[in-house]
C-alpha cells in the first residue's frame, strides 16, 4: 500500500478546508439547532466535483478513486459530520449503487444529475422492524405486466424527503431468501411514493433522515437495477464501500475533535501554565493522536484495496469498527479536556461528541462489524 499523500489528496483537502471555512462553519450550528438540510451547500459541493467523486468523467463525475474519496469525506467531517455524512451517503449508496450495477441507459440518465448535485440521491434498505435483518423485510413489490407495484415502508433514510431519486431494495420473492430481493430506481414524484416522518436526532442533525412510504407505487420494469432477485447481493457489495465511507466520516470527526481539544489545551491556563503541560492532559492527547493514526491506516488500507478491485469485506469492516469507536473515544476525551465548557454549545466539543455516536451505528452496528470480521478470520 502506498502511504504517501498524493497531489490529488492535498488539492482536495485544501479545497474542502477553504470551502468549509466559507460555506459551512458560519452556519453549521444554526443548521444543527434547526435540523435544516442545507441543500444549497450540496449544490456547491457538486460544482466542486465532490458529489460525484467516484463517477467516471464520461458520466460527469470527477473520476477519482477511493483514496481521494476518503480524503474528501474526512476533511468535510473534520468541520461538520452532518455534511460529511450526507456527502458520503449520496456518493457511496445511491450514486454508487447505480454506478456499480446500473445498465448503460440508467447510468446515462442518472449519474450526470447525481454527480453535479442537480439531483440529491437516497438509498433504502432498512425497515422499522427488521434493521440488520434485511432478509425479513416487509416492503414488497409484485409484478403487474410491465410494472411492479410496491407497498411498504423504509426508515432511517438519508435524504428521504429532499432526495430527487432513491435506490430502494424490496422483497420480490420469499421471506428469508437472499435472492428474493430486488433493487429499483424510483424518482421523486412517482405516484404512491412519498416521504414520511423526519427523525429528531441526537447528532448529525443537518443530515436529513426520514421514512419512505410506498402505497401502490407503480414502477416500470426499466427501473430495475441489475437482475430481479439480485438486490440483497448488490446491497452487500455496496455496503463494503459504505463501511469505508463511515470509517472516513469517523476519522474526520475524530480529527476535528482532537484539533479542537489540542488548541484549547494550549490556550487554557491553570496554575499559571497551559493545561497541555499537565501529564494527565498530555497523555490523553497522546492516546487520541495514536488511535487516530491507527484508524487512518486501516481506512486508507481499505480504500487502497477497493481501488485495486480486491475483496474488502473484512478490511472495510475492520476500518469501520475501529475508526468509529476511536471517534467516540476521542470525542469523549475532547469533552473531558474542555471540562465544563465541553458541555456547552459555545465550544465545538459537544457537537463532535453528539455526532460521533452515529458512526458506531450507521452502515451496521459495531457488533455487526465484529460478526463480519469474525466470519472472515474463522474461515
Amino acid at each position: 500500500m502506498e502511504l504517501k499523500t498524493t497531489e490529488n489528496q492535498r488539492m482536495i483537502a485544501e479545497m474542502v478546508r477553504d470551502f468549509g471555512a466559507k460555506h459551512i462553519k458560519p452556519k453549521m450550528m444554526e443548521w444543527d439547532e434547526s435540523q435544516e438540510f442545507p441543500v444549497e451547500v450540496f449544490k456547491k459541493l457538486g460544482e466542486l466535483g465532490l458529489m460525484g467523486v467516484l463517477v467516471p468523467n464520461e458520466y460527469g463525475g470527477s473520476g477519482f478513486g477511493y483514496t481521494e474519496y476518503v480524503t474528501a469525506i474526512a476533511e468535510l467531517s473534520r468541520i461538520d459530520g452532518s455534511i460529511g455524512l450526507s456527502m458520503a451517503a449520496h456518493n457511496s449508496l445511491c450514486t454508487g449503487h447505480i454506478l456499480q450495477f446500473g445498465n448503460e441507459a440508467q447510468k446515462q440518465q442518472y449519474l450526470p444529475k447525481l454527480a453535479s448535485a442537480e439531483w440529491i440521491g437516497a438509498w433504502g434498505l432498512t425497515e422499522p422492524n427488521t434493521g440488520s435483518d434485511a432478509g425479513n423485510m416487509r416492503t414488497v413489490a409484485v409484478q403487474d405486466g410491465d410494472h411492479w407495484v410496491i407497498n411498504g415502508a423504509k426508515n432511517f433514510i438519508t435524504h428521504g424527503k429532499s432526495g430527487n431519486v432513491a435506490v430502494v431494495i424490496v422483497r420480490t420473492g420469499e421471506v428469508g431468501d437472499s435472492h428474493g430481493m430486488t433493487a429499483f430506481i424510483i424518482e421523486k414524484g412517482t405516484p404512491g411514493f412519498s416521504a414520511g416522518r423526519k427523525e429528531n436526532k441526537l447528532g448529525m442533525r443537518a443530515s436529513e433522515t426520514t421514512e419512505l412510504i410506498f402505497e401502490d407505487c407503480r414502477v416500470h420494469k426499466d427501473q430495475v437495477l441489475g437482475e430481479v432477485g439480485d438486490g440483497f447481493i448488490q446491497a452487500m457489495k455496496v455496503l463494503d464501500g459504505g463501511r469505508i465511507s463511515i470509517a472516513a466520516l469517523s476519522l474526520g470527526i475524530a480529527q476535528g475533535a482532537f484539533d479542537a481539544a489540542l488548541a484549547y489545551s494550549q490556550e487554557r491556563n491553570q496554575f499559571n501554565k497551559p493545561i497541555s503541560s499537565f501529564q494527565g492532559i498530555a497523555f490523553k492527547l497522546a492516546d487520541m493522536a495514536t488511535e487516530i493514526e491507527a484508524a487512518s491506516l486501516l481506512t486508507y488500507q481499505a480504500a487502497d484495496m477497493k481501488n485495486r478491485g480486491l475483496n474488502v469485506n473484512k478490511e472495510s469492516a475492520m476500518a469501520k469498527l475501529y475508526a468509529s469507536e476511536v471517534s467516540v473515544r476521542v470525542a469523549n476525551e475532547a469533552v473531558q479536556i474542555f471540562g465544563g465548557y465541553g458541555f456547552t454549545k459555545d465550544y465545538p466539543a459537544e457537537k463532535y461528541y453528539r455526532d460521533a455516536k452515529l458512526c458506531t451505528i450507521g452502515e451496521g452496528t459495531s457488533e455487526i462489524q465484529k460478526l463480519v470480521i469474525s466470519r472472515a478470520v474463522l474461515k
